[in-house]
């Protein structure tokens, strides 16, 4: 089965009833974990978009400690999923700021950890590639958000 295009879909929603719509997203919501994360971003924390900054850098403040006492195998692991989840949390915001801010504090967390020092090639360059992540997406900030994450960036470029 082909999935329709957004256009026809969004034509499609615009006819529906308020109850039928409402029922269409609990539906969704219940098949899959991701959906229902999104929904419950767009209902409660789409408001406050720097109060949910600050939950996802407590949520990896909290990965990193539990990741302390790990192997370098397992650390290597954990560094991936506390990326992979904070991507999808950068996802469901939408905002090239809170992509940037988000990135920075992972890269500063993950420089603070020690790991960068330990000869692991696949860590470091894991790190150079969310460096120049963060510099395409500093990019195309306004002017004075880009001067104030520069310095930032540049900090996270020294040795």
């Amino acid at each position: 089965m082909k999935a329709a295009a957004i256009s026809d879909i969004k034509k499609a929603l615009a006819t529906l009833p308020p109850a039928e719509l409402s029922a269409l997203c609990l539906r969704l919501a219940k098949y899959k974990n991701d959906n229902k994360e999104l929904l419950s971003y767009l209902l409660f924390d789409a408001e406050d978009v720097e109060g949910y900054i600050t939950a996802v850098k407590e949520e990896m403040d909290h990965e990193f400690t539990a990741m302390a006492s790990d192997k370098q195998y397992h650390a290597k692991k954990r560094l991936r999923k506390i990326l992979r989840i904070t991507n999808k949390r950068i996802r469901y915001t939408g905002s090239k700021q809170a992509e940037a801010e988000l990135l920075i504090y992972f890269c500063t967390k993950m420089k603070k950890s020690g790991l960068l020092s330990s000869y692991s090639l696949q860590l470091l360059h894991l790190y150079e590639q969310q460096l120049k992540k963060i510099a395409k997406v500093i990019a195309s900030q306004h002017e004075d958000l880009q001067y104030d994450f520069q310095q930032q960036l540049k900090k996270l470029e020294e040795a």
